[in-house]
């Protein structure tokens, strides 16, 4: 979990990823300050060196003293070579209040110049958007931009408000038209759904002939998505349009080969008390119903330094020896449970960073889930999964050192998340990297966060009342993520590796 380096542990603001030559490129905001455009780059994906700064504030008096926000990257259709930076600008002189859109070129991607010429900085000017002090919420909202080209012709997408309606409900998605080289024309919004405060960071991908518009709703810290049959819309909604459970917001993508990637900023904690971190990618992928879902990221296969197959994980172990608690091995295939009581079948050693992998089929109407990350005491991460309603949850839950009689145990909910189960058995893949923790069912992302109450430990399955047979089981175990503080401008290193998390 790639956080930056400092004083301060919130650092990872929005962010966006360009991955050009086979290298991943991280432009991030810095905060709390917002004073300028951080720059990463990283070979695989999941470990990051801090390079060169991007961009920096204006100086006094200019449209963009006082804060950047969220920036867009893309390769310029105009300039072979070139990159252009969209990015989104506030100024002391207005305290902050008016949000407009800047533009900064490069030719190699680390070395970023301002270009004020023509339309920039885009500001709005008229309705139907909220463009006056005196309107709505009294701050203009222009910001979040990202430039998408169809064909030859392009389009930059901002978070916007249109200038009717409820105040907290008139969210939209601003649409303006390249007409010319670096020259942009105010349109309609593309997308007024008359439910949210704001659509922030909104994103345009056309996959399998149909659109689909990713955008980040404060209300519920989620990350949605609407589709269409063409880019100008109409764009509509699945009953369950939640691409990221809460804590991920601020989603981009980017293309990798063959692959589009998902990438955004995890917080953890509470407002105030938290951390925003950077997860590893996931991969977009669309279902055969048209709707869409994440898969794990490939790039973990890099760091797979050892495999165990079920001859070496089976038989299952009972970590607590609760009488009628049943383990079996035969054929590859693990048989166990417990008719009574609540007990936690365990594999061979201890693990710290790895993937599980395998098929699970469940026998009855009980509870079951994995649990990983265990002291011997049964203290670690427990992940319940609820075949018939279709959740998982992940919990923190163990002893608390030092608690009174009405304090001793923590049971903290960390992330649950609904799913419709395919058939039977369920494939599963549990992957624990650093602080960050990530569950897939049936080949889907449910579950994606950070957390460090447990580092390391046994891990298993647990049964109450439930029998279960897994078939295929593996464990990978993955190298320690490392990411590096940066370098200077002449590639010195400026620090010791440290640990990712």
């Amino acid at each position: 979990m790639y956080a930056g380096f400092g004083f301060r542990t919130s650092e990872i603001g929005d962010v966006e990823v360009v991955v050009h030559e086979g290298r991943f490129h991280l432009f991030h905001l810095v905060l709390p300050n917002h004073d300028y455009i951080a720059h990463a780059v990283s070979d695989d994906g999941l470990s990051w060196e801090r390079v060169e700064n991007a961009l920096f504030i204006g100086d006094p008096g200019s449209w963009d003293d006082d804060m950047l926000w969220t920036m867009s990257v893309s390769p310029d259709p105009h300039r072979a070579g070139g990159w252009r930076m969209f990015y989104t600008g506030l100024s002391m002189s207005e305290r902050g209040r008016v949000q407009r859109i800047g533009l900064a070129r490069s030719g190699d991607l680390h070395h970023w110049e301002k270009d004020e010429s023509g339309d920039f900085p885009l500001e709005l000017a008229s309705p139907p958007y909220e463009y006056r002090l005196d309107q709505g919420r009294h701050w203009v909202s222009l910001r979040d931009p990202y430039y998408v080209r169809i064909g030859e012709r392009g389009f930059l997408l901002a978070a916007a408000r249109i200038d009717r309606g409820p105040v907290i409900r008139r969210g939209a998605v601003a649409l303006f038209e390249e007409t010319a080289p670096d020259r942009f024309e105010v349109r309609s919004p593309l997308f007024h759904p008359s439910r949210y405060d704001d659509i922030e960071v909104p994103v345009p991908v056309a996959l399998r002939d149909r659109w689909y518009l990713l955008g980040s709703v404060r209300e519920d810290v989620k990350v949605h998505y609407w589709h269409a049959d063409a880019f100008e819309g109409p764009y509509l909604n699945y009953s369950d349009n939640v691409l990221l459970p809460q804590g991920n917001y601020a989603a981009r993508v980017a293309r990798d080969g063959e692959r589009w990637l998902v990438w955004n900023f995890y917080f953890k904690g509470r407002v105030g008390d938290g951390r925003h971190l950077l997860p590893p990618p996931k991969e977009l992928r669309v279902a055969d119903d048209g709707q869409l879902f994440l898969a794990s990221f490939h790039g973990f296969d890099r760091h797979v330094v050892d495999v165990a197959t079920s001859e070496a994980l089976l038989p299952l172990e009972p970590l607590h020896g609760l009488t009628g608690a049943v383990s079996e091995a035969a054929d590859g295939v693990a048989l166990f449970g417990c008719d009574s009581g609540f007990e936690t079948f365990v594999l061979p050693g201890r693990a710290r960073d790895f993937r599980l992998r395998g098929e699970l089929h469940m026998d009855g109407e009980g509870k079951i889930g994995l649990a990983f990350r265990l002291s011997d005491e049964g203290d670690g991460y427990y992940l319940s999964l609820d075949l018939p309603k279709g959740l998982a949850q992940l919990r923190a839950w163990g002893a608390r050192p030092g608690g009174d009689v009405e304090a001793s145990f923590d049971y903290l909910p960390l992330q649950a998340n609904y799913y419709l189960a395919h058939g039977d058995p369920h494939p599963f893949e549990l992957v624990a990297y650093g602080s960050y923790l990530e569950f897939s069912l049936d080949g889907a992302v449910l579950l994606t966060l950070a957390d460090e109450h447990y580092r390391e430990g046994r891990v298993g399955f647990y049964a109450e009342s439930a029998r279960l047979r897994l078939h295929d089981l593996t464990l990978e175990t993955l190298e320690a993520p490392v990411d590096r503080p940066g370098r200077g401008p002449l590639g010195r290193g400026a620090g010791t590796p440290q640990a990712g998390g």
